[in-house]
């Protein structure tokens, strides 16, 4: 089963980018390469659809950054 998720805690690559200071939500995926520890989107649709981050998750590891 997969866990329960407070669908107010998603974001997108677009708020994503914006909470690391990025220009664009491109370069989010370029943050994933880098960056082994970054979290992983907890839902990812495949290519050219939607992925979704936890927020929380998201900015405890800008905080250990």
């Amino acid at each position: 089963m997969a866990p329960m998720v407070n669908t107010e805690e998603l974001i997108d690559s677009r708020e994503l980018a914006t909470l690391l200071g990025l220009a664009h939500p491109n370069s989010v995926s370029l943050y994933q390469r880098r960056y082994d520890d970054m979290p992983r989107p907890v839902v990812d649709l495949g290519n050219g659809r939607p992925r979704l981050w936890l927020r929380p998750a998201i900015l405890d590891w800008i905080k250990q950054r």
